[in-house]
């Protein structure tokens, strides 16, 4: 069992650190304060193959791996978790769908431009009576005159109403479930279930409206909003894989993501104990630096010895992926505990800097706003415990 990266994983992880630290770093907190989309610094992630990093080179993709993905955005939530969410669910979500499930008439369209970072892939799953509960999907798409008739409403997504946002993949209900074909076009035993699909919607199709976005606690440079299809039409070509696979398709999509948010929980935890530790040794009280107190010394020892350990987990899931084994379980213990832990590393992290933690000019102000998110995002807590114990057998 080898624990050590491979010389190219370590030039990946230092790439994006300089990166982070260089560029991200200077202007992330007058970003957050302005609620300012990070484009400046999407295109340059482009531009050093960073937007497409798991896929192929053929399509205009980094070449790399699941574990490369999972360090850059670990490097990236570091210093910023509006830029690593913006990269998360660009790749994980909104371009994933299409390199996994699309045709390759689907990828050579869109794989080139969204791994460059020339546009940005969005993933419409969540609805208003369609969270936790995934496969409630209200929006329905009629196949119409060759074309898909799409209406309904999306919220909380990420990534689709910026200048740059390319496409969505929805999920979307197409028609009842046939039950005589089940097997096939239905990736779940539940009998109640439509017959869900997923489809491609480019940005700027009639009858799709991106919404006003949200005021939001953290992740204040990212783009999150609502999204509404009235009567929208695309192509019966921009259905995703075969009809009525849906389900399947984004419960797949979802374990790969969480892999990235996984990482986005161990990043914000170092970020935090980074912040922490070098506050703790410059700041003097009692006639010493308080690192040199036990109890300051026993919160930073905790920090590092409970993110060395969720750090082992997220990058054995992402090896678990590319080794092409089962990692479902894996993924969900990762993001359940990186995103308990990223909340109690901030919170910490702001109780060493005593009032200073409570001051926006210092990053463990933002970190604390962006921790909560991660034990919500990409299933909540509640839901991993789920998965967690029907992998378990309970």
């Amino acid at each position: 069992m080898d624990f050590d990266l491979s010389p190219a994983h370590e030039l990946t992880r230092r790439t994006v650190r300089e990166f982070a630290e260089g560029e991200v770093a200077p202007v992330a907190e007058e970003l957050d304060r302005n609620k300012a989309f990070p484009y400046e610094i999407v295109a340059k992630l482009g531009q050093l193959n960073l937007m497409g990093i798991p896929f192929p080179e053929e399509y205009g993709g980094g070449g790399g791996d699941t574990l490369a993905y999972a360090l850059a955005v670990e490097e990236l939530t570091r210093v910023d978790s509006s830029v690593a969410i913006t990269l998360c669910a660009h790749t994980s979500l909104g371009t994933q769908p299409i390199y996994l499930f699309g045709s390759e008439q689907q990828k050579r369209e869109w794989l080139p431009r969204l791994c460059s970072g020339e546009r940005l892939g969005a993933f419409g799953l969540t609805e208003p009576e369609a969270g936790s509960d995934a496969g409630n999907t209200r929006t329905r798409a009629r196949l119409e005159h060759g074309e898909w008739v799409i209406d309904g409403a999306k919220q909380f997504i990420t990534n689709a109403g910026t200048e740059i946002s390319g496409i969505v993949c929805i999920t979307a209900v197409t028609g009842p479930r046939d039950h005589a074909g089940a097997t096939e076009r239905t990736a779940t035993a539940r009998p109640d279930l439509k017959e869900i699909s997923n489809l491609i919607v480019p940005n700027g199709t009639p009858g799709y409206e991106p919404g006003e976005p949200y005021r939001k606690m953290g992740w204040n440079a990212s783009d999150t909003r609502p999204l509404s299809f009235s009567e929208c039409r695309v192509p019966e070509a921009n259905l995703l894989g075969p009809r009525g696979a849906g389900f399947r398709q984004f419960l797949h999509i979802l374990d790969i993501g969480r892999i990235g948010v996984a990482a986005m929980g161990v990043g914000l935890a170092q970020g935090a104990l980074d912040q922490a530790l070098a506050y703790a040794k410059q700041r003097v009280a009692f006639g010493k630096p308080i690192s040199k107190f036990q109890a300051i010394q026993g919160k930073l020892a905790d920090m590092a010895t409970e993110i060395e350990a969720a750090r082992l987990l997220v990058y054995k899931a992402a090896r678990e992926k590319d080794a092409g084994r089962n990692f479902t379980l894996t993924a969900a213990q990762a993001k359940l505990k990186t995103g308990r832990l990223a909340v109690r590393c901030a919170e910490e992290a702001v109780q060493i800097h005593g009032g200073y933690g409570f001051i926006e000019e210092y990053p463990v102000c933002r970190f604390y706003r962006d921790a909560k998110i991660l034990t919500i995002g990409e299933g909540t807590d509640e839901v991993q415990q789920m998965v967690i114990a029907r992998a378990l057998g309970a």
